[in-house]
């Protein structure tokens, strides 16, 4: 009786053990302290599938809704719980209103809403400025150009962009408008009348729009550190550059840099044409950023945390309640996805 009272707790035991929640084996953690921040028990979920380029998530509070791009046809598009995906604009970035090549990258890319999450603001890359539409009683509006130029110079491009709580808007002007897909190179033209790509900061008390760094050849994704010190800037590598790829931090108050984070032995590993795009900064001063092999977590000092196999990654986000990471792939993973978070 006694051996099989035995036999029958260590069944017990086996089958309790069988039953306890896995670690999703397409998290690879680095550090254990992003178990507190990422449900590493999760499984990654599919919210939208078959975008030819999903880029700019952002998440809207007023109407619970994900609102990402699709660049290479143009538009805007919007889901939620109860209708799934849906186009809510068209075109999105690629309106008429600056001259460009008429072909390549001409759509919408980063989004963001304003502190008082009444206005869409959208980096178009064939208008070749930031634009914003009115989130008023969830109505959609015609664009209004919030900054076009620099100087009296038109803008590249406007690919990301970030703000701060007291408005200030930070974006970044690689010279997308002017890639030809088909060689993947960029192509020289007197429409383009900057001779750098910036990173720039637009004030729009007063109206103003000033250089953070003009020595980044190839900015891309950004974000702002928790206490809003420091810029963090997605610097692109080839063919989008000469140089290798990067994170780079930027002091705001003396617009001194650092590199904080290269990875190059991920990029030797991974040779799979993913780089440093877009990024999402946490509440826990984390960075979340597209990079070689998927989604990496790098902390504020460039110490790899975490890594989400996801490959061919373009951006992310988070709601507004840090329940959710959003994510958005291309190219073989033209997907947006939704990661849960621990709040």
């Amino acid at each position: 009786m006694k051996k099989i009272f035995l036999l029958s707790n260590i069944f017990l035991f086996i089958f309790c053990n069988n039953q306890k929640e896995k670690i999703n084996p397409e998290i690879e953690i680095y550090d254990n302290s992003i178990e507190s921040i990422i449900d590493v028990y999760s499984e990654f979920e599919i919210i939208a599938d078959s975008i030819s380029l999903p880029e700019g998530p952002v998440w809207d509070n007023n109407s619970n809704s994900l609102f990402f791009v699709d660049n290479i046809n143009d538009k805007i598009l919007k889901w939620n719980e109860e209708k799934g995906v849906e186009d809510f604009k068209k075109p999105g970035g690629n309106t008429g209103y600056s001259p460009n090549l008429g072909e390549g990258l001409l759509g919408p890319n980063g989004m963001i809403y304003d502190s008082e999450n009444n206005l869409l603001l959208v980096c178009q890359h064939g208008d070749r400025r930031i634009a914003s539409l009115s989130n008023e009683n969830g109505q959609k509006s015609d664009f209004k150009t919030v900054v076009d130029n620099y100087d009296g110079m038109k803008l590249n491009s406007p690919n990301d962009l970030v703000m701060s709580k007291n408005g200030t808007i930070y974006f970044t002007d690689p010279p997308f408008a002017f890639f030809n897909l088909e060689t993947f190179e960029f192509i020289d033209s007197e429409l383009r009348e900057l001779d750098f790509n910036g990173v720039f900061k637009y004030d729009p008390k007063i109206n103003q729009t000033s250089i953070i760094s003009k020595d980044i050849d190839a900015p891309n994704g950004l974000g702002l550190s928790s206490d809003e010190k420091f810029l963090y800037v997605n610097k692109m590598g080839r063919p989008f550059s000469k140089t290798n790829s990067k994170i780079i931090k930027i002091n705001l108050s003396n617009l001194s840099s650092e590199t904080i984070f290269e990875g190059k032995n991920l990029f030797q590993k991974y040779n799979d044409g993913s780089d440093f795009d877009g990024m999402a900064v946490h509440s826990s001063g984390n960075i979340f950023t597209s990079g070689p092999g998927g989604l990496l977590v790098i902390s504020s000092e460039g110490k790899l945390l975490a890594k989400m196999n996801l490959k061919h990654i373009t951006n992310c986000t988070f709601d507004y309640q840090e329940k959710y990471l959003y994510v958005t792939g291309f190219l073989d993973n033209p997907k947006v996805y939704r990661i849960k978070l621990k709040i």
